[in-house]
């Protein structure tokens, strides 16, 4: 027969002061034990987020100098150097106007336009207690998720990406500061009030407007504005000739395009991936890994595609078609990564770049000179793919269309009264002595290739604006 323990021949009521005892004990080591462990939990999203922010923002940084060695290379030696002063000091100008008013335009308290003008965005209240020492801050930082200035970072880069587009369409023949004076305004102004609409929660983002990391609001709207401002500065000298023929005007640097199109296409990871804008859980990370997955897929079907149809449609097999459909492929996904078969990314880069392809081809008839083809590769393709997130993304295709065409009549029609002030003050190409001999040598002083002899072609005066 057993017996009963001695603690249950202990008194019931001794019993029970002895559980609760217990109890009490057990809730002051796991209550607080739990509390730690989701400070922690929150204290790492924050740490990984931030950093994903960070380490994006630098990757699509980096596409500057892609962006760099594609313009450079595109142009003839003359002007080269030229090109790399034009890229850096867009991006300073870049990151000092969204800095002082571009950031606040497009985040601080959007109403259905725009936002306030916040100038000097910068770190909270929160985070500068606790950089101060006062740990009491700390629940209050974590609880947004990320650092603020991160996040200013990696929208900053974004908006010199949309900078780089105008200025590759415009090589050889702007005015360095008319081009400087327009770049302070798109990355103040047009571009952040573009972004508040959207991004930031606006009137078409209220209306269920999809565009996942840029086509139309960073891609497009360097497209719109570069096609402006080629209407106004008109083409380089000698370009098209008297009797109708296009002179031809190849890259004075192959591989140093082709060095800056991978680089673009490695900064894209950055920028497509970056955009998920959380690192905080397998969720958030399978999504990520779709979304590189597809962004290479859709560059790599960019190519092939541009190799395939560029000799119907150029007549010839072009490898400036080909380096441009890897770039307009990449546009094309931009606005919608996140879906989950790969086999739609690849036909909306195939698309894109057929698109950017019959787009170079377009502009060539119309005279209008886009030396490194920014408005078919950004333009073009991102236009399509806006709309190609109604097919893929179960985006509302009225929604995409009203959100292609408002962005287009805003960012087209400023940037042209833009470009045309400027032009009727300060002028917004270079003489036509210092284009033929070269912005390197008569406004530089520094030749990119100083081996080689830099001679006026003859037949740069047989150009048709001089019939």
């Amino acid at each position: 027969m057993r017996t009963r323990s001695r603690f249950h021949r202990t008194p019931r009521w001794l019993r029970r002061i002895a559980w609760s005892t217990l109890l009490g004990l057990a809730i002051l080591v796991v209550w607080p034990a739990a509390a730690w462990a989701q400070d922690a939990a929150a204290e790492s999203a924050f740490v990984l987020n931030t950093f994903s922010f960070l380490v994006w923002g630098a990757l699509v940084m980096w596409m500057c100098a892609g962006f760099t060695m594609l313009e450079s290379g595109s142009v003839r030696s003359k002007s080269a150097s030229m090109i790399c002063l034009k890229n850096i000091g867009l991006y300073a100008i870049a990151g000092l106007a969204y800095y002082i008013v571009g950031y606040g335009v497009m985040y601080t308290d959007v109403g259905a336009v725009i936002g306030s003008l916040d100038l000097f965005y910068g770190p909270s209240a929160d985070e500068i207690r606790l950089l101060g020492g006062d740990e009491s801050a700390l629940g209050a930082v974590v609880g947004n998720n990320y650092a603020v200035t991160s996040d200013w970072f990696f929208q900053m880069v974004f908006v010199a990406t949309t900078a780089s587009i105008v200025s590759g369409a415009l090589a050889e023949r702007v005015s360095l500061w008319a081009f400087f004076g327009f770049t302070a305004l798109l990355t103040a102004v047009i571009y952040p009030v573009v972004g508040a609409w959207t991004w930031g929660g606006g009137w078409l983002s209220q209306m269920g407007f999809q565009d996942f990391a840029g086509s139309t609001i960073v891609h497009s709207t360097g497209g719109w504005a570069a096609l402006a401002a080629l209407l106004v500065v008109g083409p380089r000298w000698g370009k098209y000739r008297k009797d109708g023929s296009v002179k031809s005007t190849p890259p004075s640097n192959i591989p140093a395009v082709t060095l800056g199109v991978f680089i673009l296409w490695l900064g894209w990871f950055g920028f497509n991936g970056g955009s998920v804008l959380a690192l905080d859980g397998a969720a958030n990370v399978l999504l990520m890994s779709n979304v590189l997955v597809n962004t290479n897929l859709a560059a790599a079907a960019g190519v092939v595609t541009a190799l395939l149809v560029s000799k119907p449609i150029l007549g010839r097999l072009d490898l400036f078609a080909g380096l441009n459909g890897a770039i307009a492929g990449l546009v094309a996904i931009t606005a919608g990564p996140d879906i989950a078969d790969g086999r739609i990314a690849i036909l909306i880069g195939a698309i894109g770049a057929l698109l950017c392809t019959a787009g170079l081809k377009l502009l060539e008839r119309r005279k209008v000179d886009d030396v490194v083809g920014a408005v078919p590769a950004h333009l073009f393709a991102g236009i399509w793919g806006t709309l190609a997130t109604s097919i893929a993304a179960g985006a509302n295709v009225g929604v995409q269309l009203l959100g292609v065409v408002s962005v287009g009549a805003f960012v087209f029609s400023l940037s042209w009264i833009v470009w045309t002030v400027l032009d009727r003050t300060v002028g917004v190409r270079v003489s036509k002595e210092v284009e033929l001999i070269g912005q390197d040598a008569a406004e530089l002083g520094v030749d990119a290739y100083p081996e080689f002899v830099l001679m006026v072609d003859p037949d740069e005066d047989n150009d048709y604006r001089d019939a």
